[in-house]
């Protein structure tokens, strides 16, 4: 069969004819490329990585052997094994969940890792009880784009999205933010943080970013405001200041898709796809053939793609 090919860490994936996976497997029909893919091909994902060679990919959408069509993620697809950038892969101790009827595979792979990452914090992590006032750092990714209409959608009384992508706040703006910040622009970005919100500051702040952005909603938000944090794709460490945390009483807290048990995360990925095809929540998806892995890749790291790039193997 057809897979992706990791041969060096560093290196960008090639296709490639490997063996068919033993046991249980699927029937790839979409495998999206995920920042995580990319951190494993480096070496830098504290779980490792697969032996050298390795097919990437921790997830997929695809058909099981008596032609249900599943969403698979999690027992070390794509980290310690080889994944599904591939037109099958192996099951494994992965959660199979089943994917709603009507549901278009790259868009229910798109929703997956990425997806989940958006809604799972005011859902599941830290539950929106209505009228927060939300400040989205990251708002231009997929995940941010999710997590702007997923907190509209659960009751948020105002919605900023924070990026450096004029064209993705663009879009944020159409997908229900109230207003947008550019994160390269204001020099106190703290002070622009407060002002988007009539000067008291975001109640809650959904952070795909850490670094120098946390620290400045860090400072800006509100006594009591929550904080989660799911990312560092602005740094790895984030100089926050202890009187801040300390004084206003802010909740920090940390999130990871891998932290939910098998029954949660099916219960969450069927809310979310639902959503979507009730059209509440809208994502664009660019289906990329296999053999433009290299490609594609590329594009994924440099951040550019404008749409969730997802593999179609067939």
């Amino acid at each position: 069969m057809k897979a992706a090919v990791i041969a060096a860490l560093g290196e960008r994936p090639s296709a490639r004819d490997v063996d068919e996976p033993e046991g249980a497997s699927i029937r790839v029909l979409a495998a999206p490329i995920n920042p995580i893919d990319l951190a494993t091909s480096r070496g830098v994902l504290p779980a490792g990585h697969p032996e050298l060679p390795y097919v990437p990919g921790c997830e997929a959408v695809g058909t099981t052997a008596d032609g249900r069509l599943v969403w698979m993620f999690g027992g070390g697809l794509g980290t310690t094994r080889n994944g599904a950038m591939a037109e099958q892969a192996a099951v494994g101790a992965a959660h199979v969940v089943d994917v709603p009827e009507g549901a278009d595979p790259a868009l229910a792979g798109a929703l997956g890792i990425a997806g989940l990452a958006g809604w799972l914090p005011f859902a599941w992590r830290a539950p929106l009880q209505g009228g927060e006032n939300v400040l989205v750092l990251g708002a231009t990714g997929t995940v941010g784009i999710v997590a702007v209409q997923t907190a509209k959608l659960l009751g948020a009384a105002r919605v900023v999205a924070a990026g450096r992508n004029p064209a993705g706040l663009e879009r944020a703006l159409s997908d229900g933010a109230d207003s947008t910040i550019r994160l390269d622009e204001p020099d106190d970005l703290a002070a622009a943080f407060r002002e988007a919100f009539g000067g008291d500051g975001p109640s809650y702040v959904f952070d795909p970013l850490w670094g120098a952005p946390a620290a400045a909603a860090v400072d800006a938000a509100a006594p009591g405001a929550t904080i989660v944090n799911l990312g560092q794709s602005a740094g790895a460490t984030s100089e926050l200041a202890s009187a801040a945390v300390r004084f206003k009483s802010l909740n920090l807290l940390g999130h990871t898709n891998f932290a939910l048990a098998a029954d949660e995360l099916a219960e969450h990925y069927g809310r979310l796809v639902g959503h979507a095809l009730a059209g509440e929540i809208r994502l664009d998806v660019e289906q990329v053939a296999l053999d433009d892995v290299a490609d594609a890749w590329r594009r994924q790291a440099e951040g550019g793609a404008g749409a969730k790039l997802v593999l179609v193997p067939g």
